[in-house]
């Protein structure tokens, strides 16, 4: 953090918090200095050379000189590499037990004293030397691992680092790792794996508050997706390949994992990206579904605002013919910034309020944040040391941090008995009328002045009652506290789905909710980062998302138009969230003059045409894994210009979305997938592959319609109708939509539609009964 951090810091704060934050950095250095292992002489080892192998189901374990590796191809094709005993659990990534091994596949001697494991999907071969390649049934790489290299203590202490090495096709671009700036295609470069959000007292403009080892490798080879089972802190860099002009003149893709400790360990998925991500989410669970009034409009405030300034901003909504389905209220809606408690001063009555809201149609989402205020006479704080459930340092006694409400505690959600004291608490939440929560500062934060904002690396965790500390609990402590909330929630409303969204959390977040984006500054840069985080945290699985319209809610206040351009594109987001705060001023539509007001009306009512769509979208990626965000390339990987397209993307596999990222544009350039589009508002029509430029007046982005579509969306009068795009004469085509269930744990019908053209007439017919069923409106039928 530079002076002029230090200063902003400062002045967010208060000086007095400052100070204590001076306080807490130097607490948490003395304990890691007391507690942590000394930097010791340490002596390189790589594996050495193969000595024989044991076959086991699915694969097995060749033995080298100073080594060993399991190499496991499951029934599903996927594989898992694990060296020096590692294996896939335990994981705070997998759902429920290992996949199952595949009885088919089989470790066979290779050639030069290599090992091989052949099977039906997939072929993986080892060399002599410990070298890895994971090749498609043909024979085709698709990466290559070296041999790896750990750095252990010469003393036999524990605690080894390693870095691994790969190679992949010159041609290969790279994804994913949670979803990172300037990105969807992540450049050449390192990128840390250590959750560490925008705090007041926060990193560097690089670092993320959710980080995920999930790299995505596309290539004209093939497709894979890599993931490294392994939370400790670490540092991928990558370096993009070069074709050369003829053979042996291309230098290949790189990718080097280091990780400062834990096993190695890691999973390759292969095949198209529809059949990666479904592997994906056997491996991780399935995405949670979001309750129905989440898809909608949703405003966020600091809370202080009080039952007034809700009631105010709730009225202005509606008076201006604003949709809004939920208000989120910070901190200032509590008691002096204590967790689990309500200002009776600016909420003299909440569940009156709350139940007033939802008369209208508006729900209330509260902000949850894991630190405790340490002060006696706290309930929480008191009952959780009762029950012993915060974090300790290395003596036993609890470790202090700080958080908004002054010096805090920590619990240990990394424990099953904590996580179910936590998810107790959400009972007062629910008892003040809150539908929804949205964890917050669990990265987690310890505001601190110098050094990393979260706990000291030497706290110790419970990590399922294996035993560790904090350098491997910190990347999954939100994940462990998504569990916590989203399990108490279940149990406490049983009938209802519950509402959760946590800013840092690890693989598999999905299973328990969503997040929004991160991005700490406001401006043109922050919108095409919040965009390529919102594609990147897709492809890792995670796939309900989206920004703060305008930047952060700290950040400067947006121009009219990059805030007109940040509520349009994020009409077409999963979640779809505006935010006001401290510092960065109002962010209501009306806030930004009338011209702005009604395009935003405009989007508004849009994405209420569209609440079917996202239903059904959110329905099918619990199915399937698919993201509701995609990459051009996604049904086309092996198209290169789309892999190159960074400023559009898919919405399910019927609409195209080219929002606006420069200002002063009012005509864009469209990169289209094979197949025939039309405008969805001109009805223009276009064929692809190739390029075409179309109109992006302030009073709209392109959005373009895949000919043969068929789009469930809401009519006039509230009810599901379908929006049919003609297909091309000789051509069918068809789409999803998935009834309505409820709010509840419905599993909720998934129904298919076919369109093909009779002449000039779209003839549409329901999958197995032939009879449709809802209006049909069809649109893209020439004169």
């Amino acid at each position: 953090m530079d002076a002029r951090g230090l200063v902003r810091s400062v002045r967010v704060v208060g000086a007095a918090q400052g100070l204590r934050a001076a306080r807490a950095a130097w607490r948490g250095r003395r304990a890691d200095a007391r507690a942590l292992p000394r930097v010791v002489r340490e002596r390189a080892r790589v594996p050495g050379e193969a000595r024989g192998a044991e076959p086991e189901p699915g694969g097995g374990v060749v033995r080298f000189e100073r080594s060993s590796l399991r190499v496991r191809v499951t029934a599903g094709g996927m594989v898992f590499c694990g060296w020096d005993g590692a294996g896939p659990e335990p994981s705070y990534a997998l759902a429920g037990a290992c996949p199952q091994a595949d009885a088919r596949a089989v470790l066979e001697p290779d050639k030069d004293g290599g090992w091989r494991v052949v099977s039906e999907r997939v072929l993986v071969t080892v060399t002599r030397l410990g070298a890895v390649e994971v090749r498609t049934p043909g024979g085709v790489v698709l990466r290559r691992d070296l041999p790896p290299r750990w750095w252990e203590p010469v003393d036999g202490g524990a605690g080894a680092r390693w870095v691994q090495r790969s190679e992949v096709p010159p041609d290969a671009r790279f994804f994913g790792l949670g979803g990172r700036a300037p990105g969807p295609r992540l450049r050449g470069g390192p990128y840390r794996l250590w959750n560490a959000g925008p705090a007041p007292f926060g990193a560097g403009r690089g670092e993320r508050s959710l980080t995920m080892p999930v790299l995505w490798v596309v290539a004209d080879a093939g497709g894979h997706l890599v993931f490294h089972d392994n939370s400790w802190d670490g540092l991928v860099t990558l370096r993009e390949g070069v074709e050369g002009a003829g053979s042996g003149h291309d230098r290949p893709g790189r990718c080097e994992v280091r990780m400062s400790g834990g096993p190695l360990r890691y999973w390759v998925l292969t095949g198209s990206p529809p059949r990666v991500m479904q592997g994906w989410r056997a491996l991780t669970g399935a995405p949670a579904v979001p309750p129905r009034w989440a898809l909608g409009h949703q405003h966020a405030l600091w809370g202080a605002e009080g039952a007034e300034g809700v009631r105010r901003i709730v009225a202005g909504y509606a008076e201006r013919g604003l949709p809004l389905r939920a208000v989120h209220l910070g901190v200032g809606h509590h008691r002096r910034r204590r967790g689990f408690t309500v200002d009776p001063g600016r909420f003299p009555d909440l569940p009156s309020l709350a139940s007033a809201l939802r008369g209208s149609g508006v729900r209330l989402v509260s902000v949850v944040e894991p630190a405790v205020r340490a002060e006696a006479g706290e309930a929480v704080y008191e009952d959780g040391r009762a029950e012993d459930v915060f974090v300790r340092d290395a003596r036993g006694v609890p470790v202090r941090g700080l958080g908004w409400a002054g010096e805090a505690v920590y619990p240990d959600f990394t424990d099953p008995r904590v996580r179910k004291w936590w998810g107790g608490l959400y009972a007062e939440r629910l008892e003040q009328g809150f539908a929804g929560f949205c964890h917050d500062m669990n990265d987690p934060v310890s505001f601190a002045l110098l050094g990393e904002p979260t706990l000291p690396r030497s706290a110790r965790h419970c990590l399922e009652s294996r035993g560790g500390d904090h350098r491997e609990a910190h990347n999954v402590y939100a994940l462990a506290m998504a569990r916590a909330g989203f399990e108490g929630l279940r149990g406490l409303r049983p009938r209802e789905r519950p509402f959760l969204l946590s800013r840092s959390g690890w693989a598999g977040l999905q299973r328990y909710g969503g997040t929004w984006t991160d991005q700490a500054e406001t401006g043109w840069e922050g919108l095409r980062a919040s965009l390529a985080q919102v594609i990147g945290l897709g492809l890792c699985g995670v796939p309900y998302c989206g920004p703060d319209v305008g930047g952060a809610p700290g950040a400067p206040r947006p121009s009219p138009e990059l805030y007109l351009r940040w509520f349009q594109l994020s009409a077409y987001l999963p979640l779809f969230r505006t935010h006001g705060g401290p510092g960065g001023g109002r962010r209501e539509p009306w806030e930004f003059g009338p011209e702005v007001l009604e395009h935003a009306r405009a989007a508004l009512r849009e994405r209420e045409r569209l609440l079917p769509y996202f239903a059904t979208l959110a329905r099918l990626a619990q199915r399937s894994g698919a993201p509701c965000v995609r990459p051009l390339w996604w049904g086309a990987p092996k198209d290169r210009a789309l892999r190159e397209c960074e400023d559009a993307f898919l919405l399910g596999d019927a609409l195209l979305v080219a929002p606006v990222l420069e200002p002063g544009v009012a005509r864009r350039a469209v990169r289209l997938p094979r197949g025939r589009w039309y405008d969805a508002v001109t009805g223009e029509m276009y064929e692809g592959p190739g390029q075409v430029v179309v109109e992006a007046p302030l009073s709209r982005i392109p959005v373009l319609v895949r000919a043969g579509a068929v789009l469930p969306v809401a009519g006039a009068d509230g009810g599901t109708e379908l929006e049919v795009w003609a297909p091309p004469r000789g051509r069918t085509g068809g789409g999803v939509v998935a009834v309505d269930a409820g709010d509840g744990w419905g599993r909720g019908e998934l129904e298919r539609f076919s369109v093909r053209m009779l002449g000039r007439e779209a003839v549409v017919a329901r999958e197995g009964t032939g009879e449709v069923g809802y209006p049909v409106r069809v649109r893209g039928i020439r004169s």
